[in-house]
């Protein structure tokens, strides 16, 4: 039997037509209808010449009518490569190029920066999911075609399913591949339930974490309740809508959920507290316990790259504090002589694509180097203690230091800058700009974040300034000491320059 991702919602759409499979507000689509929906959009896809192997780019912001393009497309063959919304068209650009797509698939928000997006990244087909603007309308498409049975090439398991985007320490992006093996095999952990999961999605859906929570819930015929932002309101709006029984969320917004009164929303539904993605406070965990007596907390360690590499329990999750757990089944882990997380399992990436430089670099002997330092307690259990790389992690986003760098160096007041991610309770990290200002100048950190506005998303904008007479370089070749940036941003007396926006 080859596991494939299409073959999810054909079973779901037999098993289980009438329950709910996503939710967005008020709407919503049923098992059978995100199946139908699905295949109407793959018959139209087909005539629009889109065949097994195609790259698709999709760029929407979270909308049910993003859900059908992902079915159609893994019934097609095709690959799903969603474009991070937040971006604008110049930005988004180098992505674009690197995807070699043979079609664009826009909202209507964006179907007019599509139309430049798709020139200056060589892409030959342009559409939109629906409404007004230049490309095919696909809604409209689907509906003109006559409904007959959908025939769908020969697949394998190890076809590529999706493409997710994701950058290097040099900003340059890179094209995680995953295979419909690897997608079925992440989104199957805890498949056996006595009920159905009812999961509420945090994260946009161009972001790999929307699409696994999702298949995992379609993997037990349930449902995945997506929201329009990350706030806590609309998010507890939604676990009392939908009587969620899952919500998995990073550290910095489950800080955001405590702050709210408790009497606002019915929450009693829920039975798992999930976290992770950065580093989980102890102080959070106990807070996330007393807010939610009727559920357990788990907190999960992985990437776009190893899919879930290790898990703490409930049950160890206040006796081991800063802990990310054991390996989750399937996962060996081991370290390296320099402490690096090694990673092995039937879950990681098929590879970069089309980087086979940058996938020798991290995939050696089977083994994913993950580029984080860790340390294993006398149980087994791994903690994080560092990176060799010099990404920066925040809110679950990464951020290339050099890519803000080059932004913040062309302010006239600037002579030298560099960018570093700073410890944080709630996001993970912070970016932080530590600059050499021009005599006599005075920086402000909202100058700098206006430099940002419209060249660089929100969450790579530098959220702290550090006003520095030189930056620390290694005597011998002059290579800037970022670790020294980081400690010495820590060991200043009072607060920083900080900005109050939220990313």
């Amino acid at each position: 039997m080859e596991l494939l991702i299409g073959d999810v919602f054909r079973r779901n759409a037999r098993d289980a037509p009438n329950r709910v499979a996503a939710s967005l507000g008020a709407s919503s689509l049923t098992h059978a209808e995100l199946d139908a929906a699905g295949d109407r959009l793959a018959h139209a896809l087909r005539e629009l010449g889109v065949e097994r192997g195609d790259r698709v780019l999709s760029w929407a912001d979270t909308a049910l009518e993003v859900l059908p393009l992902f079915v159609a497309l893994a019934r097609l063959g095709a690959v799903f490569a969603p474009l991070n919304a937040r971006l604008g068209a110049d930005e988004a650009a180098e992505t674009a190029r690197l995807a070699r797509a043979g079609l664009l698939v826009a909202d209507a928000a964006r179907a007019s920066a599509a139309e430049t997006l798709a020139r200056s990244a060589g892409i030959p087909r342009l559409a939109r999911l629906a409404g007004d603007g230049p490309g095919l309308d696909l809604a409209a498409a689907a509906r003109a075609l006559r409904p007959d049975a959908l025939v769908t090439p020969e697949l394998c398991e190890s076809d590529p399913h999706v493409i997710f985007f994701t950058s290097g320490s040099t900003g340059r992006p890179k094209g995680v591949v995953l295979s419909h093996r690897v997608s079925w095999l992440r989104s199957f952990q805890g498949v056996f339930r006595d009920v159905p999961e009812r999961s509420v999605c945090m994260f946009p859906l161009f972001h790999m974490a929307a699409f696994t929570l999702a298949l995992a819930a379609w993997q037990t015929r349930g449902e995945i309740a997506l929201v329009r932002s990350a706030t806590a309101e609309e998010i507890l709006a939604a676990v009392e809508r939908r009587r969620a029984n899952r919500l998995y969320c990073i550290p910095a917004v489950w800080s955001r959920i405590l702050e709210l009164d408790p009497a606002r929303f019915d929450t009693s539904s829920l039975r798992e507290i999930d976290t992770g993605t950065s580093v989980t406070p102890i102080e959070l965990i106990r807070a996330l316990k007393q807010r939610f007596p009727g559920s357990v907390t788990r907190i999960y360690y992985g990437s776009t790259e190893c899919g879930s590499a290790t898990t703490l329990p409930d049950a160890d999750a206040l006796r081991k504090p800063g802990s990310v757990g054991l390996p989750s089944p399937g996962v060996e882990l081991r370290l390296s002589e320099a402490g690096e997380v090694c990673l092995r399992s039937p879950f990681l990436m098929n590879g970069y694509f089309e980087d086979p430089e940058a996938t020798e670099a991290v995939l050696r002997d089977g083994w994913y180097h993950t580029g984080d330092l860790g340390a294993l307690d006398d149980e087994g259990y791994l903690s994080i203690v560092g990176r060799l790389r010099e990404i920066i992690r925040t809110g679950g986003e990464s951020v290339a230091p050099a890519e803000v760098e080059a932004v913040l160096a062309e302010h006239p007041d600037v002579v030298e800058v560099a960018v570093v991610g700073v410890p944080d309770p709630r996001w993970g990290e912070l970016v932080a700009a530590v600059v050499v200002p021009r005599r006599g100048a005075r920086l402000e950190l909202e100058g700098l974040q206006r430099l940002c506005e419209g060249r660089l998303a929100g969450f790579k904008q530098p959220r702290r300034l550090h006003c520095v007479d030189a930056l620390p370089r290694t005597a011998a070749t002059g290579q800037l000491q970022r670790g020294l940036l980081v400690e010495l941003i820590a060991s200043r007396q009072g607060p920083p320059a900080a900005s109050g926006r939220s990313q």
